[in-house]
Protein backbone atom coordinates (compact mmCIF):
# COMPACT_ATOMS: atom_id res chain seq x y z
CA UNK A 1 0.00 0.00 0.00
CA UNK A 2 2.38 2.92 -1.30
CA UNK A 3 -0.46 6.09 -0.39
CA UNK A 4 -1.66 6.35 3.25
CA UNK A 5 -5.03 6.21 3.21
CA UNK A 6 -7.19 8.81 5.16
CA UNK A 7 -9.78 7.72 7.35
CA UNK A 8 -12.99 10.19 7.60
CA UNK A 9 -14.75 10.09 10.57
CA UNK A 10 -15.79 10.65 14.27
CA UNK A 11 -13.86 9.30 16.71
CA UNK A 12 -17.00 8.28 19.13
CA UNK A 13 -18.26 6.10 16.20
CA UNK A 14 -17.82 2.54 16.29
CA UNK A 15 -18.30 1.80 12.75
CA UNK A 16 -14.91 4.42 12.38
CA UNK A 17 -13.37 2.42 15.01
CA UNK A 18 -13.32 -0.83 13.61
CA UNK A 19 -11.39 0.51 10.88
CA UNK A 20 -8.61 2.22 12.89
CA UNK A 21 -8.51 -1.26 14.78
CA UNK A 22 -7.94 -2.98 11.66
CA UNK A 23 -5.12 -0.92 11.15
CA UNK A 24 -3.44 -0.80 13.52
CA UNK A 25 -3.55 -4.83 14.18
CA UNK A 26 -2.05 -4.57 10.38
CA UNK A 27 0.33 -2.14 11.15
CA UNK A 28 -1.25 0.17 8.73
CA UNK A 29 -0.38 4.17 8.79
CA UNK A 30 -3.65 5.71 8.91
CA UNK A 31 -4.38 9.61 8.75
CA UNK A 32 -7.44 10.92 10.41
CA UNK A 33 -10.34 13.68 9.46
CA UNK A 34 -12.45 14.47 11.81
CA UNK A 35 -16.45 15.63 11.50
CA UNK A 36 -18.81 16.16 14.69
CA UNK A 37 -21.82 14.13 13.56
CA UNK A 38 -23.95 15.85 16.34
CA UNK A 39 -23.17 19.44 14.65
CA UNK A 40 -24.33 17.80 11.18
CA UNK A 41 -20.85 18.52 9.35
CA UNK A 42 -21.23 15.05 7.23
CA UNK A 43 -23.96 16.79 5.95
CA UNK A 44 -22.44 19.87 4.82
CA UNK A 45 -22.27 20.72 1.13
CA UNK A 46 -18.22 20.44 0.75
CA UNK A 47 -18.80 17.15 2.58
CA UNK A 48 -21.07 15.75 0.01
CA UNK A 49 -19.44 17.23 -3.00
CA UNK A 50 -16.09 15.71 -2.07
CA UNK A 51 -16.26 12.89 0.22
CA UNK A 52 -19.45 11.05 0.34
CA UNK A 53 -23.27 12.18 -1.07
CA UNK A 54 -24.51 10.17 1.21
CA UNK A 55 -23.54 12.43 4.22
CA UNK A 56 -21.95 9.36 6.01
CA UNK A 57 -18.95 8.44 7.69
CA UNK A 58 -17.12 6.49 7.65
CA UNK A 59 -15.32 6.87 4.46
CA UNK A 60 -11.19 5.72 3.71
CA UNK A 61 -9.86 8.21 1.43
CA UNK A 62 -7.28 6.78 -1.16
CA UNK A 63 -5.35 9.25 -3.01
CA UNK A 64 -8.38 10.34 -5.40
CA UNK A 65 -10.49 7.37 -4.31
CA UNK A 66 -13.30 7.35 -1.21
CA UNK A 67 -14.55 4.44 -0.03
CA UNK A 68 -17.78 4.41 2.02
CA UNK A 69 -19.26 1.58 4.35
CA UNK A 70 -17.28 0.42 7.27
CA UNK A 71 -17.23 -3.25 6.23
CA UNK A 72 -15.88 -2.38 2.82
CA UNK A 73 -13.30 0.09 4.25
CA UNK A 74 -11.66 -2.91 6.75
CA UNK A 75 -12.21 -5.62 3.86
CA UNK A 76 -9.89 -3.30 1.63
CA UNK A 77 -6.96 -2.73 4.58
CA UNK A 78 -7.34 -6.44 5.79
CA UNK A 79 -7.33 -7.85 1.80
CA UNK A 80 -4.72 -10.68 2.34
CA UNK A 81 -3.93 -10.76 5.36
CA UNK A 82 -4.35 -13.16 8.22
CA UNK A 83 -7.92 -11.13 8.84
CA UNK A 84 -9.11 -12.40 6.32
CA UNK A 85 -9.35 -16.18 5.15
CA UNK A 86 -7.72 -18.17 2.09
CA UNK A 87 -10.00 -20.68 2.24
CA UNK A 88 -13.23 -19.93 0.31
CA UNK A 89 -15.80 -21.07 2.35
CA UNK A 90 -14.39 -19.48 5.14
CA UNK A 91 -14.20 -15.97 3.47
CA UNK A 92 -17.86 -16.54 2.81
CA UNK A 93 -18.42 -17.14 6.50
CA UNK A 94 -16.46 -13.72 7.53
CA UNK A 95 -18.69 -11.71 5.35
CA UNK A 96 -21.83 -13.72 6.69
CA UNK A 97 -20.94 -12.04 10.28
CA UNK A 98 -19.96 -9.17 8.74
CA UNK A 99 -23.45 -8.69 7.38
CA UNK A 100 -25.22 -10.03 10.66
CA UNK A 101 -23.02 -6.98 12.37
CA UNK A 102 -24.99 -4.13 9.85
CA UNK A 103 -28.48 -5.73 9.89
CA UNK A 104 -28.86 -7.52 12.89
CA UNK A 105 -26.58 -5.76 15.83
CA UNK A 106 -25.35 -2.55 14.74
CA UNK A 107 -29.09 -0.86 13.99
CA UNK A 108 -29.97 -1.90 17.61
CA UNK A 109 -27.19 -1.88 19.54
CA UNK A 110 -25.39 0.65 18.07
CA UNK A 111 -28.31 2.86 17.80
CA UNK A 112 -29.49 2.42 21.17
CA UNK A 113 -25.68 3.74 22.61
CA UNK A 114 -26.21 6.53 20.49
CA UNK A 115 -29.21 7.55 21.27
CA UNK A 116 -28.69 7.08 25.44
CA UNK A 117 -25.55 8.32 24.92
CA UNK A 118 -25.00 11.08 22.96
CA UNK A 119 -28.46 12.19 22.24
CA UNK A 120 -30.51 11.98 25.94
CA UNK A 121 -33.58 10.02 26.26
CA UNK A 122 -35.25 13.32 27.18
CA UNK A 123 -34.49 15.20 23.40
CA UNK A 124 -35.58 11.93 21.43
CA UNK A 125 -38.70 12.01 19.29
CA UNK A 126 -41.54 10.48 20.21
CA UNK A 127 -40.90 7.94 16.90
CA UNK A 128 -37.49 6.89 18.36
CA UNK A 129 -38.48 6.65 22.34
CA UNK A 130 -41.36 4.28 20.60
CA UNK A 131 -38.74 2.31 18.86
CA UNK A 132 -36.66 1.44 21.94
CA UNK A 133 -38.38 -1.48 23.43
CA UNK A 134 -38.23 -3.11 19.42
CA UNK A 135 -34.47 -2.31 19.88
CA UNK A 136 -33.43 -3.74 23.01
CA UNK A 137 -35.21 -6.89 21.99
CA UNK A 138 -33.51 -7.48 18.77
CA UNK A 139 -29.81 -5.77 20.43
CA UNK A 140 -30.10 -8.77 23.00
CA UNK A 141 -31.31 -11.48 20.15
CA UNK A 142 -28.05 -10.34 18.42
CA UNK A 143 -26.15 -10.92 21.61
CA UNK A 144 -27.66 -14.28 22.69
CA UNK A 145 -26.41 -16.03 19.33
CA UNK A 146 -23.13 -14.48 19.74
CA UNK A 147 -22.95 -16.33 22.85
CA UNK A 148 -24.15 -19.01 21.87
CA UNK A 149 -21.59 -19.39 18.93
CA UNK A 150 -18.51 -18.41 21.22
CA UNK A 151 -19.29 -20.90 23.92
CA UNK A 152 -17.63 -23.03 21.43
CA UNK A 153 -14.75 -21.20 20.09
CA UNK A 154 -12.33 -18.41 20.83
CA UNK A 155 -13.35 -16.80 17.82
CA UNK A 156 -16.27 -16.31 15.64
CA UNK A 157 -14.62 -18.82 12.87
CA UNK A 158 -13.08 -20.75 15.44
CA UNK A 159 -8.95 -20.56 16.86
CA UNK A 160 -8.20 -17.27 14.69
CA UNK A 161 -9.37 -13.26 14.25
CA UNK A 162 -10.46 -12.75 11.45
CA UNK A 163 -12.32 -9.48 10.16
CA UNK A 164 -15.56 -10.92 11.64
CA UNK A 165 -14.28 -10.50 15.11
CA UNK A 166 -13.12 -6.53 14.52
CA UNK A 167 -16.79 -5.84 12.65
CA UNK A 168 -18.73 -7.26 15.65
CA UNK A 169 -16.29 -6.21 18.40
CA UNK A 170 -16.52 -2.53 17.80
CA UNK A 171 -20.29 -2.05 19.21
CA UNK A 172 -20.15 -4.90 21.27
CA UNK A 173 -17.58 -4.00 24.12
CA UNK A 174 -19.35 -0.92 24.31
CA UNK A 175 -22.64 -2.19 24.45
CA UNK A 176 -23.42 -1.28 28.02
CA UNK A 177 -23.45 2.08 27.19
CA UNK A 178 -26.99 1.39 25.02
CA UNK A 179 -28.37 -0.26 28.49
CA UNK A 180 -27.15 -3.69 27.42
CA UNK A 181 -25.77 -5.85 30.59
CA UNK A 182 -22.74 -7.90 29.23
CA UNK A 183 -22.54 -9.76 32.63
CA UNK A 184 -25.39 -12.01 30.89
CA UNK A 185 -23.04 -13.11 28.01
CA UNK A 186 -20.11 -14.34 29.55
CA UNK A 187 -18.73 -16.25 26.33
CA UNK A 188 -18.78 -12.77 24.96
CA UNK A 189 -17.01 -11.53 27.89
CA UNK A 190 -14.16 -13.56 27.70
CA UNK A 191 -14.38 -13.35 23.82
CA UNK A 192 -14.11 -9.22 23.98
CA UNK A 193 -10.99 -10.05 26.67
CA UNK A 194 -9.03 -12.35 23.55
CA UNK A 195 -9.79 -9.39 21.52
CA UNK A 196 -8.48 -6.83 23.49
CA UNK A 197 -5.12 -8.78 24.04
CA UNK A 198 -4.05 -8.98 20.30
CA UNK A 199 -1.02 -7.43 19.70
CA UNK A 200 -1.25 -3.47 18.17
CA UNK A 201 -4.80 -3.49 19.94
CA UNK A 202 -5.57 -0.19 20.48
CA UNK A 203 -8.98 0.91 22.40
CA UNK A 204 -11.62 3.39 21.16
CA UNK A 205 -11.21 7.13 21.82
Amino acid sequence: MTEIPILHEDPRSGNCYKIKLVAALLDIRLETRQYDIMRGETRAREFLAQVNSNGRIPVLQLGNRFLPESNAACWYLASGSALVPDERFAQADTLRWMFFEQYNHEPNIATLRFWLRFVGEAHLTEQQRAQIPAKRIAGEDALALMEAHLKSRGFMLGSTVTLADISLFAYTHVAEEGGFGLENYPAVCAWIKRIMALPGFIAME
